[in-house]
């Protein structure tokens, strides 16, 4: 007879994926994992069967819930085209502004996954998940620069693919930043610069 789970999955996914965001993947223990879970390492693998297991499904939630946030605000109707771009990176600013009260950068598993060498070619599915990532931001934020473009507040002239790869960079840039130890009223700085490239 299997026995039921003593956890919430979703939950044990948030908390893996906040550990492997701000630690990578290489850093983060299995016990760490169990802690910041609140199960036991039997528990865990009972239901994910192996770390790089854990890893790729919490990317997969990470990026599902940080995507669907992101899409939220760029199809928001009530906003220009520019205020939906700003709201995009205040998402990041204000992650990034409460994890310096607790001490520490927040950290991003898109960006930390690309950076760990042969981890894409450890398991494909990461790279799968990354790149299907990568192409759904870019079309919601073309969207934005093209509803912005259309309402005067984006610059015309430049393709709406180009700008919105150039706030992807934005965002990656402002997760490293926050990393080397950046303060938050600096990202906002470098955020706001950025944006004034596609201001019209």
């Amino acid at each position: 007879m299997v026995r039921p789970r003593t956890f919430d999955e979703t939950a044990v996914l948030d908390a893996a994926a906040a550990e492997f965001r701000v630690h990578g993947y290489a850093d983060t223990s299995t016990e760490q994992l169990c802690e910041a879970a609140g199960v036991k390492r039997s528990s865990l693998y009972n239901t994910f069967t192996s770390k790089d297991e854990l890893f790729v499904r919490a990317l997969e939630h990470y990026v599902e819930t940080t995507g669907a946030a992101q899409t939220e605000v760029l199809e928001d109707v009530d906003l220009d085209g520019m205020a939906r771009l700003r709201g995009a990176l205040n998402l990041i600013l204000e992650e990034e502004v409460a994890a310096a009260h607790d001490g520490h950068a927040a950290g991003c598993m898109v960006v930390g996954s690309r950076m760990t060498p042969n981890l894409e070619e450890r398991d494909e599915r990461v790279g799968r998940i990354l790149d299907r990532s990568l192409d759904r931001q870019v079309s919601t934020l073309s969207h934005a620069v093209g509803v912005g473009q259309r309402d005067g507040s984006v610059r015309s002239g430049v393709s709406t693919r180009d700008a919105a790869l150039l706030v992807v960079s934005i965002i990656s840039g402002i997760r490293v930043l926050a990393q080397a130890g950046s303060r938050p009223e600096e990202l906002r700085r470098v955020a706001t610069l950025g944006l004034d490239a596609l201001r019209p």
